[in-house]
């Protein structure tokens, strides 16, 4: 057991698994596609992309531990989404969703998961994903301006199919770090002139139906990584949905506890089945074993 000098406190190994996934993309605008999931990295049943399950951290009590928790990425006025932000834990970095592509600007956007590229007037190309944490972002096609969805992070998303439709966002993955499956990282669904892309399953939004009524794109649901779905625009402007927030679980005995630092806001667990498990959804800061 080592010994702080002069404190006489032990220093105690700690062994954390984590969940850490990044903001989900957003979606794109006027017809628009899908925003690509937030990365997902984890240590407990699954991890995202075809990466393998990852390693739980080997850390010391008494220590300070940096956490960031990325924001879904913006969805812009008549322009592409913004890229998801990169969440954080220790050495840990899951990558923020890829944006949603839009005319004049097709192409979606590269991330943790790929954004999906438009289709509207000329054919776009999905962004890619992270192999080691989401999957690439469906193609757009230029029939019916059908939009591809964006990637989650165990499915690519759908490309366009050129009828009246937009493609669904590629489902994110479960994994039971909380007690219970959870399921993260979906991507956004494409727009269209006609049926709007679903969501993939984890958090990622459905875009709206082009019924000839300009509409805003949908937002990805909080503290999943979700993608924020395409928008469709007939007239005046339109913004393409925002992405879905990460956020970061950690498992550890339950003979441990953490402290939250400032910036932070989190919750922990009462001890279950021999763990605590320490939820973060917001902010940038650190954290702390004892």
């Amino acid at each position: 057991m080592q010994i702080l000098a002069g404190v006489g406190a032990p220093v105690l190994p700690i062994t954390v698994d984590y969940l850490v996934v990044a903001g989900g993309g957003g979606g794109g605008a006027f017809f628009g596609g899908g925003g690509g999931a937030g990365g997902m990295r984890c240590t407990v049943t699954a991890t995202g992309g075809s990466g393998s399950l990852e390693t739980a951290l080997s850390l010391e009590t008494g220590t300070n531990y940096s956490v960031t928790v990325g924001g879904g990425g913006a969805g812009q006025t008549n322009d592409v989404g913004v890229q998801g932000s990169s969440s954080v834990f220790s050495t840990i970095t899951s990558t923020g969703g890829g944006y949603g592509g839009t005319l004049g600007n097709n192409n979606g956007g590269s991330g943790g998961s790929g954004g999906g590229a438009s289709g509207h007037a000329a054919t776009g190309t999905g962004g890619a994903g992270d192999s080691a944490q989401g999957f690439n972002g469906g193609n757009g096609v230029t029939a019916f301006a059908s939009c591809g969805g964006g990637g989650g992070a165990s499915a690519v998303g759908t490309n366009g199919p050129g009828t009246a439709n937009g493609g669904a966002g590629g489902a994110g993955r479960a994994t039971s770090i909380t007690g219970s499956s959870v399921t993260h990282a979906g991507g956004g669904g494409g727009a269209s002139d006609g049926t709007g892309g679903a969501g993939g399953a984890g958090g990622g939004a459905t875009a709206p139906n082009g019924t000839g009524t300009t509409t805003a794109g949908n937002p990805g649901t909080v503290n999943t990584g979700g993608g924020g779905s395409g928008s469709v625009r007939y007239t005046g402007s339109t913004n393409g949905g925002a992405g879905g927030s990460g956020v970061v679980i950690l498992r550890y005995a339950d003979t441990f506890t953490i402290t939250f630092g400032s910036g932070l806001t989190g919750t922990e667990s009462a001890a279950s089945g021999g763990f605590k498990r320490a939820t973060i959804t917001a902010g940038t800061g650190n954290v702390s074993f004892s």
